[in-house]
């Protein structure tokens, strides 16, 4: 816990040594006996507490608080009175903002909680106020990224062009087809690193909605109450720093829509929330009685699995319900190895224009090596590598280098479950007499995939033929 600094003002010495040998095993505790001297104090420390006496010569204690507050507007102010002095009370009160009075003679014990408690209230504000400048800071942070997007999209119409040409892919546009004209409520799911972001983006640029806001929010990023105020605005004077009304999301969103990543990372009370803007379209802003009606299309994506949240009792099944009407999952890159060759030529072309760069292709052994590579990292790792495999290389052709996953670098070096894989695929191979329909049913993958982890483990490729050579030279 933060030491905090109290400023004792009075000018009885005997007050003083009481005072600091109350509080100094508990704080930073500094002494003035004259309200010039404490100006100066406050002038040079972050004092978080000023205990003035009221009765002091040359400038009352009233005068010092006032004074105080230009110096150090957040610090809490006690006054420190006689019985006698009601005047001097209530003038303190009025003008001086004081957070309470102490009267002479105190209680030590009593006069120790009255601090702690001012300090808590105080430690309470100072927090507030922090998480007011980390919204307002995400408020900043999303109106750039609006800026950018928008300005992205004028200079390039197939900014949300999405790349893909395999089987599991063409079911992915398929069901995109059938629900982009829709206002329906999307759920995409897949690893991290698969796409989601750039297909909600896809499903609400090539929608009609296209000409309204499209606006993003991390449900995982912002902590709860920062994120109760960035998604549904709040009220002026809601919390402390609230200077004035500020719309959310789903406010500035109204006719667009608005895309949920992480969404299974939303507490409890924001499902509920959330919950009555898809069943009814609306909401309260933080601090709000008054409800305001929007029209937004909600986009959600996760890559938890929602049914484990709900039986762990950290979904709620009835949002669930909500969006999940029409759920789409991406594929990971390792189920749809086919489009990697398009996928890196497509990053590459990119980068290049991105760094000005003269590379313009890949050697045949660098997209060989690619197609072979799980991706754990899904698109958003290929991705990271061709750019860093443009920025790396010397000529206009990419070579193969240290730039590649280690898997790949070093092919020569295989795992244990590759061993018992290829083991396996022989076996079968020979149990079938070649027939690879049969292989691929037994191995729980597609033809596609079969033939790929042939030619990886070096396995001779023939149909409806006994495997008797098995490895290939």
């Amino acid at each position: 816990m933060k030491r905090h600094k109290l400023l004792v003002v009075d000018d009885e010495k005997d007050i003083l040594r009481t005072l600091t040998l109350t509080f100094e095993d508990d704080y930073d505790v500094f002494t003035a006996r004259s309200g010039i001297e404490a100006l100066s104090v406050l002038e040079r420390h972050d004092i978080a507490l000023v205990m003035a006496d009221q009765r002091m010569p040359e400038m009352t204690g009233v005068e010092l608080l006032q004074k105080a507050i230009q110096l150090r507007p957040n610090a809490i102010r006690i006054i420190l009175t006689g019985y006698t002095d009601t005047a001097a009370l209530i003038q303190a009160i009025n003008k001086g903002h004081i957070y309470q009075y102490v009267t002479k003679p105190w209680d030590r014990q009593e006069l120790r909680v009255t601090v702690k408690r001012a300090l808590d209230s105080y430690e309470l504000y100072m927090e507030n106020e922090r998480l007011l400048l980390e919204l307002q800071a995400a408020n900043d942070r999303l109106r750039d990224e609006n800026t950018f997007i928008k300005k992205e999209l004028q200079k390039d119409l197939k900014f949300t062009e999405i790349i893909g040409h395999s089987a599991a892919m063409r079911r992915v546009f398929d069901l995109v087809k059938k629900v982009i004209d829709t206002p329906v409520a999307v759920l995409l799911t897949g690893e991290t690193g698969t796409g989601k972001t750039l297909l909600a983006r896809y499903i609400h640029y090539n929608g009609p909605r296209r000409d309204k806001l499209f606006v993003e929010q991390n449900c995982g990023a912002l902590p709860e109450a920062l994120l109760e105020s960035e998604l549904f605005g709040h009220k002026k004077g809601a919390f402390t720093g609230a200077v004035q009304d500020q719309k959310g999301l789903f406010e500035a969103a109204d006719g667009g829509t608005v895309f949920l990543d992480e969404i299974s990372e939303m507490s409890p009370l924001l499902q509920v929330k959330l919950l009555q803007i898809l069943q009814e379209g609306r909401f309260r802003r933080v601090g709000d009685n008054s409800y305001r009606q929007v029209d937004v299309r909600i986009i959600s994506a996760t890559n938890k699995d929602l049914d484990a949240e709900i039986r762990n009792n950290r979904f709620r099944s009835d949002l669930y319900y909500r969006i999940n009407v029409f759920p789409i999952h991406i594929p990971p890159l390792r189920e749809r190895l086919e489009d990697i060759p398009l996928l890196a030529d497509f990053c590459l072309q990119k980068y290049s224009k991105r760094f000005y760069s003269r590379v313009d292709g890949f050697s045949e052994e660098v997209v060989s090596e690619l197609s072979r590579y799980n991706f754990p990292g899904n698109v958003r790792e290929l991705e990271n590598l061709i750019e860093r495999a443009v920025l790396l290389s010397s000529s206009s052709l990419i070579e193969m280098g240290d730039w590649l996953p280690q898997p790949c670098y070093n092919p020569g070096v295989s795992s244990r479950m590759e061993q018992m894989e290829r083991s396996e695929i022989i076996r079968l191979l020979e149990m079938h007499h070649g027939k690879h329909h049969l292989v691929a049913r037994d191995m729980g993958m597609s033809r596609t995939t079969l033939w790929r982890r042939l030619k990886y483990y070096g396995i001779q490729i023939a149909e409806e033929s006994a495997i008797s050579g098995r490895a290939a030279p």
